[in-house]
C-alpha cells in the first residue's frame, strides 16, 4: 500500500477531507546543521546563559543556524520589545548565524474554545516575533493529550481550523508554521500527516522530531514523514516503544539521501552532564555522519 492509499484509508471526520500534500522542493539533499536552544535548557532557565550566549556558541562551533525557543526570551509568553529583537537579530547576522526559527508551547487539544483562542493568539504573536527576527518558521504543537470524553476526530474538528487560522496569518507575515509531533496528541507519522493534509496550506508543515516517534519502527516513521518536513529536531536517541536506543546517524543520513531534503537539521542534545560538552560531542557525531 502506497502512502496516498494508506492516508485515504484512514478514518476522517465527516466535515474534513484529506489529500496528500508533501512539500514541493527541488530533488536532492543540502543539509545545513543547526542547533535548538533547548539543548541549553538548564543553564538558560537557571539564568547561567542567555540567548546571546547561545549565538556565541553557534559562532564558535561554526553552526549554520539556531532555533531560539520562545521560552528563553525575557517576559515570555509576552512579545519582547523591538529593540531587544533587533539587537539579537543584528548579533546573529554579524556572527554568521541564521535565526532559523522560534517556537511556542501552544495546546489546541483544549476543550474550552476561549482557552484555544488564547493559544491561537500566542502563535500569531510569535509569528510576528519570527518575522521581526528575519526567521522563517514558528514551531508549534498539537496538544498535550487527547482530552477524555473526546475522540481523535472530534478534536481534529476544532484543531484544524485553529491551525488554518495560524497558517493564514503566517502567510501574511512570510513565516511558516511548523508542527512538531511530540508523542502527545500526535503520536505517529500517519496522524501528523493527516493534520498537515487537512490544514492544506503551503505555510504549514512538519518539524520532524526523531525522538518522538514511539509507536513502531522510528526509522520507517521518519522516512514516511520526511516529504512533509521543512525542519527537524535531531536528538541523541530514538524509541522502540518504551525502549530508548542511541540514534543511528548514518542510517538517518541514508534516509535523507534516499528521500531528499534541503534545509536546516537542528540538533537537540539532552544528555546528562555539562551541556556544552554534551552538545559539542553530539554535534561532532552529526557532522561526521552527515559529511
Amino acid at each position: 500500500m502506497n502512502r496516498r492509499t494508506f492516508l485515504t484509508a484512514l478514518p476522517v471526520a465527516p466535515a474534513l477531507a484529506a489529500t496528500s500534500n508533501p512539500i514541493a522542493r527541488r530533488p536532492g539533499t543540502r543539509i545545513r546543521i543547526g542547533l535548538n536552544a533547548y539543548s541549553f535548557n538548564k543553564p538558560l532557565m537557571a539564568g547561567k546563559m542567555n540567548l546571546d550566549d547561545v549565538i556565541d556558541y553557534c559562532a564558535e562551533q561554526q553552526i549554520d543556524g539556531v532555533d531560539l525557543t520562545g521560552y528563553y526570551f525575557p517576559g515570555y509568553p509576552n512579545v519582547p520589545s523591538d529593540a531587544f529583537l533587533f539587537k539579537l537579530k543584528r548579533k546573529a547576522f554579524l556572527n554568521g548565524v541564521t535565526i532559523s526559527g522560534t517556537g511556542v508551547r501552544n495546546d489546541f487539544a483544549l476543550t474550552d474554545p476561549s482557552s484555544r483562542r488564547g493559544h491561537v493568539q500566542l502563535v500569531k504573536d510569535w509569528i510576528d516575533v519570527a518575522a521581526k527576527l528575519g526567521s522563517d518558521m514558528v514551531r508549534v504543537f498539537s496538544g498535550r493529550e487527547q482530552p477524555k470524553g473526546h475522540t481523535f476526530d472530534q478534536v481534529l474538528d476544532w484543531m484544524v481550523p485553529n491551525f488554518q487560522e495560524c497558517a493564514a496569518y503566517g502567510a501574511k507575515r512570510g513565516v511558516i508554521v511548523g508542527l512538531q509531533h511530540h508523542d502527545d496528541y500526535l503520536k505517529t507519522a500517519a496522524e501528523t500527516i493527516r493534520v498537515v493534509d487537512l490544514v492544506n496550506s503551503e505555510w504549514f508543515s512538519v518539524i520532524l522530531d526523531v525522538g518522538s516517534l514511539r509507536q513502531g519502527d522510528p526509522y520507517a516513521e521518519i522516512e514516511t514523514l520526511l516529504p512533509y518536513a521543512s525542519n527537524w529536531q535531531i536528538k541523541e536517541h530514538v524509541w522502540y516503544g518504551t525502549k530508548k536506543t542511541p540514534i543511528d546517524l548514518p542510517r538517518l543520513r541514508a534516509i535523507i539521501d534516499k528521500v531528499g531534503y534541503r534545509g536546516f537539521t537542528p540538533i537537540e542534545a539532552l544528555g546528562e552532564g555539562d551541556p556544552k560538552t554534551i552538545v559539542t560531542g553530539f554535534l561532532n557525531q552529526v557532522r561526521k555522519a552527515f559529511s
